[in-house]
């Protein structure tokens, strides 16, 4: 149990409520070592660490501390490509193939950038992946996400794009960026940089291991089965299934002697940072954008309803409800995370980072012992709700 002398940081005298559920995730829910930062209207009001950065030394997370946060990154790759969005690099609404021809193979040439990034386009899964190499290749990755088929008629049904989205998403941005940026290179140089983020969705190799946190394995158990739909459950433990198929790919973040690849870029599932850094970034988002200069249309646009497929909310892969939008994961009414302006990304194991525009609020919360909960965790859950208590809400559902 970590004791409240352990945690450091701050949070506003407003915004207490949000340092207490902290301090409660350490004393009951079994949080390991993790941070949670707030902004609002611009300003940090929430800064907190504690707890254990490897389990095995025992050496304590730090204010500096990174962590692989898996698809919490898809947020932070969506806020990129709303920035070359905002530059005028594409449109959401025009042909994926009007920009990158290739990509028109197999069926492909109608899908638009709008249903590739919600995850409608049925390019869930590849067919043929190959080893780590090939990923790292992204001249040779682009051939293989060109000549995929989609798994369903685009536009019509959705299903969670694991792997996948950030592999297309950095393939398109390569043929509309003037210098060829890959996603990662222009989320460093276009956001990470001018913000000063600790945010890295390709890990330098002069980060040292001192400052990164070890993932604990998760536990699973009757928890899993009683926060999680009985098809999820099944989804993920048959090898066959297209969940488990869109994960292939996401064991090659990892690395045994320095706990993470490095200089190695999945958008999609391998950023590394802090989760002061995605809360900034979300709360730049949040506020209007003037650091970035990102433009009003762009922030309209995030903020905007999401385009249901013809088929509803059922996922194909995750067998359960869900609702994406420009790459972002949106609230459902039934079970809401914000406004319904509100636009992120939660992560395996329990990460999240998101932006409510309403409320002018950027939330990130990273952790190193990961739950099993699904879709998001209760001890983000509980910060959540701490922080929408302390500008005054105390019911989300009533927003919808």
């Amino acid at each position: 149990m970590t004791k409240t002398s352990e945690i450091s940081g701050f949070a506003k005298p407003e915004f207490e409520a949000v340092r207490e559920a902290f301090v409660e995730n350490f004393e009951l829910r079994n949080e390991l070592g993790a941070a949670c930062c707030i902004y609002h209207r611009g300003e940090k009001v929430v800064d907190l660490w504690g707890g254990i950065r490897n389990e095995a030394t025992g050496e304590p997370w730090e204010e500096d501390t990174m962590v692989l946060v898996w698809s919490t990154t898809k947020g932070l790759s969506a806020l990129a490509m709303a920035l070359a969005h905002s530059h005028g690099l594409f449109d959401y609404d025009e042909p994926v193939s009007k920009y990158w021809p290739e990509f028109a193979q197999h069926g492909k040439e109608n899908i638009t950038v709008r249903q590739l990034f919600a995850h409608q386009s049925g390019l869930v899964a590849f067919d043929e992946l190959g080893d780590k190499e090939v990923v790292a290749d992204l001249n040779r990755l682009a051939v293989v996400l060109a000549k995929q088929k989609p798994a369903w008629e685009p536009g019509t049904r959705h299903g969670y794009h694991a792997l996948t989205l950030g592999f297309y998403q950095s393939e398109l941005l390569r043929h509309v960026d003037p210098k060829g940026r890959s996603l990662g290179q222009y989320f460093q140089d276009e956001i990470a940089t001018p913000l000063g983020l600790d945010f890295y969705i390709r890990l330098p190799e002069d980060i040292p291991n001192s400052r990164l946190a070890v993932l604990s394995a998760p536990k699973f158990g009757l928890s899993a089965m009683r926060t999680a739909p009985v098809r999820f459950i099944l989804a993920a433990i048959n090898p066959r299934s297209m969940a488990r198929r869109a994960l292939v790919g996401t064991e090659f973040c990892l690395d045994e002697n320095r706990i993470y690849a490095r200089n190695y870029e999945v958008p999609s599932g391998g950023g590394v940072g802090t989760a002061r850094a995605i809360a900034h970034a979300y709360g730049v988002f949040a506020a209007g954008g003037k650091e970035l200069g990102i433009r009003e249309d762009t922030l309209e646009k995030l903020k905007a309803p999401p385009v249901v497929p013809s088929k509803g909310f059922r996922d194909v892969a995750l067998k359960t409800d869900t609702c994406y939008s420009l790459g972002f994961s949106r609230s459902l009414p039934k079970d809401p995370f914000g406004s319904p302006s509100a636009y992120g990304m939660p992560g395996t194991g329990g990460s999240f980072g998101f932006a409510d525009p309403k409320y002018e609020l950027g939330y990130g919360y990273v952790l190193n012992g990961f739950g099993t909960s699904f879709p998001t965790d209760p001890r983000s859950d509980a910060l959540v709700a701490a922080m929408y208590h302390s500008i005054g809400v105390t019911d989300l559902h009533q927003e919808f």
